[in-house]
């Protein structure tokens, strides 16, 4: 049990920001906001996903992919595919040329479902396909990239050329793909309506709930040998090396993982959106999925959610307020950021976090004097000094370097 309590919610302190976290998100949101707004924090959350694997890959790992979008936009076709070959059944679409197929293949002439679709129309197969497929196009480029030792800046833009690759070929496959548009008028996931409100509710639970999972599965990865492993191989990747160890392996695994989280928030962004299009694929998100991880922390698991929120919840307010304005706005936003707080929110909080406590130390020790009480005398005549429960707390908070008072306030003795 307290190996649990330390490895995944991170001691005392990871389980105070976890919870907190949670209260924002389940409880405090969802209270204040109507349904309209809370769809698009769940849009929000979906976003989350892409940067805690970042946070795993970027931050400890020291692998900047500038392509996390590919990994999103996969994930979310695939369960795209499955959603549109259940709202493609022949009575829905009767007066197609060519009814039981998606609509932009009948307008393409496209006369039977490609051998690639068949599968999609199984929800488990597509489940497990949300997962599998981004994890196997991973695999074949961190085994390309890290087995011939490529690494650094040259990574980065080798994984933004591949996402605008990818781009390019979904618009060019209209008439497999739906082309620019992408996936449209997704109703129903097995025959349950997922545009009503009450599903809106749930899906957003839904998606919350996979996203604390994710964030305990990167604290545990974080608190054991590998979560060493990959700061020491963003410092000092040679001495890794030479100590024994097959870093293009660790490489490759911790690129897979952040790949698998990234196509589990795709998913629910086609879930809880209701579309999937190559907008969500190409360079620019997957730039603005690096800035979440920026600017909340890439090196904290909770500081990532909370720069997806704020960054989304900014672009959001901007566009609606300033509509001429919002990308000077955002611009000035993230150059703020990375000057003046190069650590993000995170960094921001344990820095000022640090100040805080010195300043509550010496106001803790003078309440602790202060409000110090006499019980009655010992057998020898000697008065006894005792303390209530808030001010041993207290006392316990700060450091008391006198002696008698501290043994007075830490200790309570029977009258």
């Amino acid at each position: 049990m307290k190996a649990i309590y330390s490895n995944l919610l991170g001691g005392k302190s990871g389980a105070v920001g976890l919870a907190l976290l949670a209260v924002l998100i389940l409880v405090i949101l969802p209270l204040s906001l109507d349904i309209f707004r809370l769809n698009l924090v769940g849009k929000y959350l979906s976003y989350a996903f892409v940067a805690v694997g970042l946070v795993l890959l970027w931050g400890y790992g020291g692998i900047l992919s500038l392509g996390q979008g590919i990994f999103f936009g996969l994930g979310g076709y695939c369960m795209a595919m499955f959603l549109k070959l259940e709202a493609s059944d022949p009575v829905s679409t009767k007066i197609q040329t060519t009814p039981g197929i998606p609509d932009f293949m009948d307008w393409n002439q496209i006369t039977a479902l490609p051998a690639f679709w068949e599968p999609f129309k199984s929800l488990p197969f597509t489940m497990v396909a949300i997962i599998v497929v981004p994890v196997l196009f991973a695999f074949i480029i961190g085994a390309a990239m890290f087995k011939r030792r490529v690494g650094g800046v040259y990574f980065a833009i080798i994984t933004q050329a591949i996402a605008l690759i990818l781009t390019i070929l979904i618009i060019g496959q209209q008439g497999y793909t739906g082309g620019v548009n992408g996936i449209t008028d997704l109703r129903t996931l097995d025959g349950w309506d997922i545009r009503t409100d009450s599903a809106k509710y749930i899906l957003y639970y839904f998606s919350a709930f996979l996203l604390f999972g994710c964030i305990l599965l990167g604290r545990f990865i974080l608190s054991g040998k590998l979560g060493m492993l990959l700061l020491a191989m963003r410092d000092k990747e040679e001495r890794v090396r030479f100590s024994g160890y097959d870093v293009s392996s660790f490489k490759i695994f911790v690129f897979c993982v952040a790949a698998a989280i990234s196509a589990l928030g795709g998913a629910m962004f086609t879930l809880q959106v209701g579309f999937m299009s190559p907008s969500f694929v190409g360079i620019v998100p997957s730039i603005e999925m690096v800035i979440f991880t920026a600017v909340g922390g890439r090196m904290s698991l909770l500081g990532a959610v909370y720069g997806a929120l704020l960054v989304n919840f900014g672009k959001s307010m901007f566009s609606e307020t300033f509509p001429q304005l919002w990308l000077l706005l955002m611009g000035g936003m993230f150059i703020a950021v990375v000057m003046y707080f190069p650590n993000g929110l995170a960094g921001l909080y344990q820095q000022y976090g640090a100040r805080l406590d010195k300043l509550w130390q010496p106001l803790a020790r003078r309440l602790a004097k202060r409000n110090k009480v006499v019980a009655p005398s010992q057998a020898d005549g000697s008065p006894q000094l005792v303390a209530t429960p808030v001010i041993r707390k207290l006392a316990e908070k700060a450091v008391v370097t006198d002696e008698p008072v501290h043994e007075a306030i830490r200790t309570r003795r029977p009258a």
